[in-house]
């Protein structure tokens, strides 16, 4: 059932994208009972790509995070786009913290779709974009086509969102310097693996921005998402009914030392959806990050195929 990457990643990783910025970037409007918002977007490769691969990031980071694996799909003829969920990036945030959900998510995503023109899609989802992907391919009349869920399951309890709530809930003051706000970085995503310097830099100059006002790097992160935490949708969630309605190919990756989704719950997922394949990497818990060329690689080639 498992496949296993048991190359080291440092051998297998890259270096930074070549061109270092997407094609297009935009920004299509979403809606909450609090009213609009912004949602931000990058955009890769072919216009004319009737199929785009939507890429879809956790639960505090962007779509920056993304350009390694865009860039190899842009390679192969696909276009990519990278959006940053509400709150994230260069995204507005929601002026009602409680609207910090999936709900929101799905509807916002399914705005950015129809902003594409598009009567299909291919879905890569990292951790929370998992879930989105999840109910977004489980609804009946989707047009997700292929699905790659990214270290998540259908079932969620509070041990690894305690975790990721507690740096969420307690996030540091503005960083003096750049190279600080990289060892924060390193950190808190630790559970990523063997990274080159090249992907750190990349990651941690996505993820905050100089104010002036306060004197340092803040991140770009709504300190109030963590208020989502609280809320049903998180704790626990499940997702079996979506899962199970998915009629779609789906490729799951796994961290081997993952504290989101165990051993037992990926191949659960695989006997309740026998469209569903799991592929393990070994030196990473949560998140494989899809910066290396491994992992990129498995992506990549199951889409493609």
């Amino acid at each position: 059932m498992f496949e296993a990457a048991s190359r080291l990643i440092r051998d297998m990783a890259g270096g930074s994208p070549k061109s270092g910025r997407p094609d297009r970037e935009g920004v299509v409007l979403g809606l909450s009972p609090s009213g609009f918002h912004q949602l931000a977007y990058t955009d890769w490769g072919p216009l004319e790509d009737e199929r785009p691969v939507v890429c879809v990031h956790g639960l505090t980071r962007q779509g920056r995070d993304f350009d390694h694996l865009a860039e190899q799909l842009v390679a192969a003829g696909r276009r990519v786009i990278c959006p940053d969920l509400p709150g994230r990036g260069r995204s507005g945030w929601i002026g009602d913290p409680d609207h910090y959900a999936l709900p929101q998510y799905c509807a916002d995503m399914n705005a950015l779709i129809a902003r594409l023109g598009v009567s299909e899609v291919d879905w890569v989802g990292t951790s929370l974009g998992g879930l989105i992907g999840m109910i977004m391919a489980g609804f009946s009349g989707s047009i997700v086509r292929k699905l790659v869920i990214n270290d998540i399951g259908p079932f969620v309890s509070s041990t690894g969102l305690q975790r990721i709530g507690q740096y969420i809930d307690k996030m540091p003051p503005p960083f003096a310097t750049i190279e600080d706000a990289e060892a924060y970085f390193r950190t808190v995503l630790a559970p990523y693996g063997e990274l080159l310097d090249e992907h750190w830099r990349h990651l941690t100059a996505h993820s905050v921005r100089w104010d002036d006002v306060r004197q340092g790097y803040v991140l770009l992160c709504d300190p109030k998402i963590a208020k989502g935490f609280r809320l049903p949708w998180f704790q626990p969630l499940n997702l079996w009914a979506y899962w199970e309605a998915i009629k779609v190919p789906v490729l799951v990756l796994r961290g081997a030392h993952s504290d989101l989704l165990s051993f037992d719950l990926a191949a659960e997922m695989r006997k309740r959806n026998r469209l569903a394949n799991v592929f393990q990497f070994d030196d990473c818990g949560h998140v494989p990050p899809l910066m290396v060329r491994e992992q990129i690689d498995v992506v990549t080639q199951f889409l493609q195929a």
